[in-house]
């Protein structure tokens, strides 16, 4: 795994191979170099290999890659994401591409199989020509927040109800459609929990719309379970989500979620079920969710059970991992 410091796909990389260790599979992980990552993978049981995977000009993470692929004797070896997939060789192993979004099937040409954490996502591999029998929907698990205590965010009174969103401060994420829901909303504050390259912009929106007072964006958390746990609504407003964790994130917190109908979202939320779903863009359909729950707390607690089955049924760990052991004991190359 190549990936970013911080991430979803990366952070669940992590969960995935210690939770893997921790059942008794022998794992490798082989990453970009990074020290806390490394320390966590240690730390969780495993022995982590860090690699440069720099760009076109490295001439050494391929040959001691194939050689510590050698030496590990893997039956199969899952390339996460581009980069790895790019660097990853063939070998005495099954190898597997690991994908969390519409990427460029060309980076996974020596694979012989695709896995996909979405549904539609694997649906899409085969509209590209991949081969369906070997391309294989295996779900990511979230932590379970159930017994994780409840932290209010400085800006919002200990016990006060207030919206959450989470994640980088990107055009993708559509915080700019939240911000401007927030004017059909009253007196609720949001908490917008990330950083990025929108935060200007986005506090100027908060500015423009009059709501300012109520936008709050403190960074990166440093404990976003908690601030799920004490939240009285989880919002995911973005426009592109391949999967959206900070969904099922909601489910294990038995938290409300309202969400924008980007494809992620829309394969894990039945709307009006175990959760609510707006149109991409619309702020005041989103608005018109958010206010429904928060104005139905019966409605909202039915919502957010139910989303806290569905991750029982298929989003924790034991039914992701068990999904994972059953494709490395059975796929064939």
């Amino acid at each position: 795994m190549a990936g970013s410091a911080a991430g979803g796909a990366e952070l669940f990389f992590e969960r995935l191979c210690t939770a893997q260790a921790h059942t008794g599979l022998d794992v490798l992980p082989v990453i970009r170099r990074n020290g806390a990552r490394s320390q966590r993978l240690r730390d969780g049981g495993t022995r982590p290999l860090e690699l440069p995977f720099g760009g076109l000009l490295d001439l050494r993470t391929g040959p001691a890659l194939r050689r510590a692929l050698k030496a590990f004797r893997p039956r199969v070896t899952v390339a996460w994401m581009n980069r790895a997939a790019r660097f990853t060789p063939q070998g005495d192993w099954i190898l597997a591409g690991r994908l969390g979004g519409f990427y460029d099937l060309s980076y996974y040409r020596r694979c012989s199989h695709l896995i996909g954490n979405t549904r539609g996502l694997v649906q899409w591999m085969a509209r590209q020509g991949w081969d369906p029998a070997r391309a294989h929907y295996l779900p990511n698990f979230a932590t379970d927040l159930a017994q994780v205590a409840a932290v209010w965010p400085k800006g919002v009174p200990h016990g006060a109800p207030f919206l959450l969103a989470l994640g980088r401060l990107h055009e993708n994420k559509a915080f700019d459609v939240l911000i401007r829901a927030m004017r059909h909303i009253p007196s609720i504050p949001l908490v917008i929990a990330g950083e990025g390259p929108e935060r200007a912009g986005l506090e100027a929106l908060a500015r423009r719309e009059g709501v300012a007072a109520r936008v709050i964006m403190p960074g990166w958390a440093d404990n976003p379970g908690g601030l799920i746990r004490a939240c009285s609504i989880l919002v995911c407003p973005s426009r592109h989500e391949p999967l959206g964790n900070v969904v099922i994130e909601g489910f294990s917190a038995t938290k409300p979620v309202v969400a924008a109908a980007a494809d992620g979202p829309a394969e894990l939320i039945r709307t009006g079920e175990n959760g609510l779903l707006a149109p991409v863009e619309d702020a005041q359909a989103l608005a018109a969710g958010i206010a429904e729950l928060l104005e139905n707390p019966a409605r909202a607690h039915q919502i957010a059970t139910a989303g806290r089955q569905d991750y029982d049924s298929t989003f924790a760990a034991p039914p992701v991992l068990a999904a994972w052991r059953h494709f490395l004991a059975t796929v064939e190359g």
